[in-house]
């Protein structure tokens, strides 16, 4: 019977074998389906971080790729047949006719000898099992953070762990595009409260500094008067 597939020791094994020129015998087990309990050898061991499918094992004419769970190390002597000889089939000796002296009697033909027919058995090739695709590994993601600290916006880029673009300081109205951008409104009513709230200083700064100037222009002019 099959075994219950290859250990990793047999599996060095095998490489090391293939390495020295031989063809290891292996027996199919039962996960490999129609085919189990019948003989191949392993003629490549592909790499296992690719496909988990990485022993390829020749089975008549093709050339398959199966998995370690497939296939386990043949005992000795399996695959060897000892092909007998079938005896052929005794002739049956024909008595000689005798002539016969009656002009009436019909002459019977001898009947025909036919040779024996050898049935050839064909042997069943397996199904070809298809090869899984493996998927090739994409670009790492890429990450765009707008901020908004001490009253700056700051923009920054990273791609994995590589960082594209460091902080850089953008207008707020240059934000706020950003933010529309992005359907979600909890987000721009955030950005719309901190903007009112800078626009608020903004404008008592603003009445602040008209002040002191209206202040300092009324000195001037006292001091203008003074002349």
């Amino acid at each position: 019977m099959a075994g219950q597939g290859l250990s990793d020791d047999e599996v060095a094994g095998i490489r090391e074998a293939l390495a020295a020129g031989r063809k290891p015998k292996v027996v199919f087990t039962a996960s490999a389906g129609q085919v189990a309990g019948q003989v191949g050898q392993v003629v490549e061991l592909t790499d296992p971080a690719v496909s988990d499918e990485f022993v390829v094992v020749r089975f008549g004419r093709d050339e398959l790729p199966f998995s370690p769970a497939d296939v386990a190390v043949a005992p000795r002597g399996v695959g060897r047949k000892v092909v007998e000889a079938k005896p052929e089939p005794a002739e049956e000796p024909v008595a000689p006719v005798e002539p016969e002296f009656v002009l009436d009697t019909p002459r019977v033909p001898a009947p025909r000898r036919e040779d024996p027919k050898v049935e050839q058995q064909v042997e069943a090739k397996p199904a070809r099992r298809p090869v899984k695709a493996v998927k090739p590994k994409g670009p790492a993601g890429l990450t765009v953070t707008l901020a908004y600290a001490d009253g700056e916006w700051t923009v920054a880029a990273q791609q994995g762990s590589k960082a594209l673009a460091k902080p850089y300081v953008v207008k707020p109205a240059e934000a706020l595009k950003m933010v529309a951008l992005v359907d979600v409104p909890g987000v721009q009513e955030a950005v719309e409260q901190i903007l009112g709230a800078e626009r608020a200083e903004a404008e008592q700064q603003a009445e602040k500094l008209r002040a002191e100037l209206a202040e300092i222009e009324a000195r001037l002019a006292e001091l203008r008067e003074a002349r």
